[in-house]
């Protein structure tokens, strides 16, 4: 039959359309990669920290879901989990972790203003780019409190950047955010739209495919002996967050490396592989960890590694170089192969307040100690912020920084103690010196002038 020749041949070029039009769009699907790891770095509104903390609003804030601080006025979110396209430039990424404000206290004990703004989230879709929040906030004069999940807080300008086809890290510094009309009204009114936020950076790791999962456990791990031996275990401290504050701030101009195995986990430094012994029955541990952290900066070079903790009679004593820095509680108690000890309080020892130089008395509340002893292999130590690759570089500056609290000019150390110790170099005749100067900075709880707020903040309420 003739006539069915031009039939089959106009079905087999349909077909090659068809065909031709749905590949290239299975293998960009194919080509989408999976953001694992990484990091948001953002001031949300740098004069707003200031009014908050300053004489007008005579508040405070805290951090949330192991969100930390970096440089001198950035809250850093951690763990970004999303996707990117390298065809299209798409991206979408989540970040974990908050930050929590209060001010204008009043009689009841509660606060005029009180607004958390927590994990945010970046998409960029066809060259547009909004930064998304969870919002808490009690309304300005009401006192109704609204929760709103994932606010379109800010748009991202992002005139002139082309994240089509880039490698592993992504990342963007210093983008112009601007307040958006949702972001006004989840903002309790302080703010209208249109006004200038804090510039945004993140970085974040991309994978073309998820990792497989490997369900057996390895044929070097073992359970742990009935002499108490550890099938894995690490140890969490973030020393003291105004003392990093301190460290990457104006004054020290420094910064902090990781080095043998430990992670910087943002608000806390992991040290890993934990090697010891457990003891049920007498409710003792003994512990040493991989691992080490290097605080250098001007007049500083301080290294914290050899990081060991022991455990006896309810309490623990976390040491580094042999010293013993802070003591904290510390009740065991197993629980299906894991014995944890989550942000117990530390307090500095005698001897850690020599090896830090003076800078703190002994007593002073450095941050919390959280612990993790694997009994039995299986069991899954808590997972660490995931700040992704480069997690140690200097954080891009921002605008108008509220400067971080000071921290004491340090002395010169006396302690005794070699390369494992908490060491101190050029830390002599400048530091003597220094220790009879008062230095005046304008701290976090100050950073607003005594005449009121900035023009463009909130009046007193």
């Amino acid at each position: 039959m003739p006539s069915s020749r031009p039939a089959r041949v106009l079905v087999l070029a349909l077909l090659a359309a068809v065909l031709g039009a749905l590949l290239p769009a299975a293998a960009a699907h194919a080509a989408e990669r999976t953001v694992r790891g990484g990091r948001l770095d953002w001031g949300i509104k740098s004069s707003f920290q200031g009014y908050v903390t300053g004489p007008v609003a005579h508040g405070s804030w805290s951090l949330v879901g192991g969100a930390a601080t970096v440089g001198g006025s950035q809250f850093r979110f951690h763990s970004a989990t999303g996707a990117y396209d390298p065809d299209s430039g798409d991206f979408r990424s989540a970040f974990s972790g908050g930050v929590h404000f209060t001010g204008h206290p009043k009689p009841d004990g509660t606060h005029e203003l009180d607004l958390t703004i927590a994990r945010p989230s970046v998409r960029i879709e066809s060259g547009k780019g909004t930064l998304y929040a969870d919002m808490t906030s009690k309304a300005k004069g009401g006192g109704q409190v609204t929760t709103r999940p994932q606010v379109p807080l800010a748009s991202l300008a992002l005139a002139g950047i082309n994240l089509k086809g880039g490698s592993t890290p992504i990342a963007l510094d210093n983008i112009p955010a601007t307040l958006t009309s949702q972001g006004a009204a989840a903002f309790a009114g302080y703010y209208p739209a249109g006004t200038a936020l804090d510039p945004v950076s993140l970085s974040v790791d991309t994978k073309g495919a998820p990792e497989a999962t490997n369900s057996q456990t390895s044929s070097a791990s073992s359970p742990a002996e009935a002499s108490g031996g550890l099938a894995d275990a690490a140890v969490d401290w973030g020393v003291r967050r105004t003392f990093r504050e301190y460290v990457n701030g104006p004054v020290a101009q420094g910064r902090w490396t990781v080095s043998a195995g430990a992670r910087d986990g943002g608000a806390l430094f992991r040290f890993p592989s934990g090697k010891g012994a457990y003891d049920a029955r007498k409710a003792t541990l003994d512990a040493a960890f991989a691992g080490a952290v290097r605080f250098t900066g001007k007049q500083l070079d301080i290294t914290l590694d050899r990081v060991a903790v022991k455990v006896a009679d309810g309490t623990g004593t976390l040491s580094a170089g042999g010293h013993p820095l802070v003591t904290f509680p510390a009740r065991l108690a197993p629980k299906d192969g894991l014995v944890a000890i989550a942000e117990a309080p530390a307090k500095l020892t005698a001897e850690g307040a020599g090896l830090f130089g003076g800078m703190y008395p002994a007593g002073t509340e450095m941050d919390p100690v959280s612990l993790a002893v694997a009994l039995d292999p299986k069991a899954k130590l808590p997972a660490l912020p995931d700040l992704g690759s480069g997690a140690s570089a200097p954080p891009a500056p921002s605008p108008s920084p509220v400067r971080p609290a000071a921290e004491p000019a340090a002395k010169a150390a006396s302690a005794e103690g070699g390369p494992g110790a908490v060491a101190y170099a050029g830390m002599g005749a400048a530091l003597l010196a220094a220790a009879g100067i008062a230095f005046v900075l304008v701290r976090r709880r100050g950073a607003a002038a005594a005449e009121g707020p900035a023009a463009d903040e909130p009046a007193d309420n």
